[in-house]
């Protein structure tokens, strides 16, 4: 069988079979490749890729490598970089939020550790090189200050609420606008109103993931988002027992009705590791979230299980650190690498059709 001969019309027609798991576009028609040489043995090149796709840049560097060698077998070594573009998001809905993805985080019920996994979530992001913003919806019981030991009043400057910084990345709570003992009482139109103003008003910049802490059960902040800007989707977070998973059956259905498609489901507290034995305990059960979420035809994330350093740590508003222990931080991590190729496979599926500006 006869290979086509390395030329740099044929390396980058190879090259051009890739889509960019950002925009869905062909490699080709994106000028993200750069920098190809080759010898007889031997091809190197460079690939751009937006901070957007970083959590699933090493296996989209072994597809393009994959990819070469099967077009040009002589090619012993295929040595393939990954270069982070800067690509500006767009302005999404009608409230000017520059952001490329918006996922809100939600459960049936209360108790599930919703806001551990969305904040969790934030972070990991984060410490794969996206820019990410962090929105606790959960006006009645904000938690992502606690979590992040954040604190202090927003200031406004030029009519826009600053938000509080957790390092580089934005967060903005009810939380930070009363006082911790204090109840929040609103009705419908000042519930839309704050989530509105959170929006709206705040100065996130730009953002390659925006998530979003809802409140639990099935209230009418979904519709007010829904209402206000083009949701990428929604991840239900639920525990492995069935009173549990008859509540996210419920939340799956409220985003379906307000037309938030379903990213997908985690199981949190999915089981226990003694660290005395070694021995694992299913607590409130396994495996239960994953059968559900195959019964509803919606995709199933990954399992978090109990961890006592988590919960200690969280509750000091450690977070952040307790997530970069192994132990701790992988279960998130293959969390988000699934979450976030399952937004690449659905992008590359409907590519973009106009052309985007390439930075970098």
């Amino acid at each position: 069988m006869s290979h086509p001969t390395p030329n740099l019309a044929a390396i980058e027609q190879a090259f051009g079979v890739l889509q960019d798991p950002e925009t869905g576009r062909s490699l080709s028609k994106t000028d993200q490749v750069r920098n190809i040489s080759w010898t007889e043995d031997t091809l190197t090149a460079e690939i751009s890729l937006g901070t957007h796709s970083l959590p699933i840049a090493d296996e989209f560097q072994q597809r393009a490598v994959e990819t070469i060698r099967t077009r040009f077998p002589n090619f012993k070594n295929v040595e393939i970089s990954i270069a982070t573009l800067d690509r500006p998001p767009p302005t999404i809905g009608q409230i000017g939020l520059r952001a490329r993805s918006v996922i809100a985080v939600g459960s049936g019920k209360g108790g599930v550790g919703k806001s551990t996994i969305a904040a969790s979530i934030a972070l990991t992001l984060r410490r794969f090189g996206c820019r990410v913003g962090l929105m606790d919806a959960d006006i009645y019981g904000p938690s992502i200050p606690h979590l992040l030991n954040l604190d202090g009043r927003p200031e406004v400057i030029d009519g826009k609420i600053q938000p509080r910084m957790f390092g580089e990345m934005p967060v903005m709570s009810m939380g930070f606008l009363v006082e911790k003992d204090q109840a929040v009482i609103f009705r419908g139109p000042m519930l839309h109103g704050s989530i509105t103003q959170f929006l709206r008003d705040t100065n996130w910049g730009p953002l390659d993931y925006l998530i979003i802490d809802m409140p639990p059960g099935t209230g009418d902040i979904a519709l007010t988002l829904s209402q206000l800007l083009p949701l990428t989707g929604a991840v239900v977070v639920c525990t492995p027992q069935e009173v549990a998973l008859l509540d996210a059956v419920k939340a799956i259905a409220m985003f379906q009705k307000t037309k938030i498609p379903i990213l997908g489901v985690v199981e949190n507290m999915s089981g226990f590791i003694c660290p005395d034995n070694g021995k694992r305990y299913d607590i409130f059960g396994h495996g239960g979230a994953r059968r559900k979420a195959e019964e509803m035809s919606v995709p199933f994330l990954g399992e978090v299980p109990i961890n006592i350093a988590m919960r200690q740590e969280s509750d000091e508003g450690r977070l952040d650190q307790v997530l970069q222990d192994p132990v701790c931080g992988t279960p998130i991590e293959k969390i988000v690498r699934t979450l976030v190729r399952d937004i690449a496979q659905r992008t590359t599926a409907t590519p973009a059709s106009v052309s985007l500006p390439v930075l970098g």
